[in-house]
């Protein structure tokens, strides 16, 4: 397994990293410790979850999959073995991830509270790469390039990035994290927090995890320029489109035990009017060329030089040795101008 590195740090991680979020909801404990014992063998070493995990998220639930790594990591005692990645919450409506049932943002208070409470959970002194799951202020489309852009208003209780990287620094400087990530951010947001820290605020963020599929390419407007320059580089999330890169959703399907068959309305973005003709065009690359579609996604993400790893999602282990196994995968000239065709016909239909 490649391994690459962590932005401006000395951490080399694999070029595939290992996502937990059905952990504790639609995945036992068994099945969690199957998949953490199978990756790592395939020479994985870095897995991201977070305080909010398993999704959808519930107060009866919520923090269960970080309490299942900290069990297997105990068990195993191999802490030392991975890069460990977690997050805090950003602004949210959501009463239960705060002991005194505020709404989560992310000034001193709340993000101590959350490492502490992390930390906890995963039975660990230290987090590797701590993680802002989201933006404290108000933005559109989640964080990520719009493709209709919404006006969100300032909230009148915005926390400002200099206080949040202040904090991050306490947290470094105690050695309860070692570095510091974005996820769902903007190019603006981004290269705030970086020039922040390059003006002497706060540690520097070394990653941006955002959602990168061949559905949704947004990543690459700005975005990607800002992960080469800076060295900001890609955690690529949903890069199966939650599945519907291949195809099992098409005609209305909803396959039992499928994410989006259990929770309705889940993963609305990826069920556009344009996602349908989108994903058939996909399929039909993958099919001329003889390839697993899945394997063709994950590698097209994993090959792209603004990426540092694919964060894999899989509930069944046959899905998981599937896509481990695009590592292997080598996207052809001819394969990445098809793909390109395509993506220039039908755009980003899932942003």
């Amino acid at each position: 397994m490649e391994k690459r590195k962590l932005g401006r740090t000395d951490l080399e991680v694999s070029s595939l990293c290992l996502g937990t979020m059905t952990w504790g909801e639609q995945n036992t404990k068994a099945e969690a410790y199957e998949q953490l014992d199978y990756a790592l063998d395939q020479g994985i070493n870095f897995i991201d979850t977070a305080e909010l995990y398993p999704v959808p998220s519930r107060a009866a639930t919520q923090g269960r999959t970080e309490e299942i790594i900290g069990d297997w990591m105990a068990d195993r005692g191999n802490r030392s073995d991975v890069i460990l990645a977690t997050k805090v919450v950003g602004r949210s409506m959501s009463t239960y991830f705060r002991d005194d049932g505020s709404h989560p943002r992310l000034t001193r208070a709340h993000i101590v509270e959350a490492v502490d409470k992390s930390l906890k959970r995963l039975k660990t002194d230290y987090i590797d790469l701590y993680q802002i799951h989201w933006p404290d202020r108000k933005v559109t489309q989640f964080g990520t390039n719009p493709m209709v852009y919404a006006h969100p208003e300032p909230a009148d209780d915005e926390t400002p990035i200099a206080e949040t990287l202040s904090v991050m620094q306490e947290l470094v400087t105690a050695g309860k994290i070692r570095h510091l990530g974005l996820s769902n951010e903007s190019a603006w947001g981004t290269m705030s927090y970086t020039r922040a820290s390059d003006a002497g605020t706060g540690p520097r963020v070394v990653s941006i995890q955002n959602a990168y599929s061949l559905l949704n390419r947004t990543f690459e407007v700005n975005l990607a320029e800002i992960a080469m320059r800076e060295q900001v580089g890609l955690l690529a999330y949903s890069s199966l489109a939650q599945g519907v890169i291949t195809g099992k959703y098409l005609d209305g399907k909803r396959p039992a035990g499928a994410r989006m068959s259990i929770f309705e309305n889940f993963g609305s973005r990826y069920f556009t009017n344009g996602a349908e003709p989108a994903t058939r065009a996909y399929l039909k690359i993958a099919d001329d060329f003889g390839v697993d579609v899945a394997q063709m996604a994950l590698a097209f993400v994993e090959s792209r030089s603004f990426t540092t790893s694919v964060i894999l999602g899989a509930t069944k282990m046959d899905q998981l040795k599937t896509d481990i196994a695009a590592h292997q995968f080598v996207i052809t000239e001819e394969m990445e101008k098809a793909i390109n065709e395509v993506h220039m016909l039908h755009g980003n239909p899932c942003p």
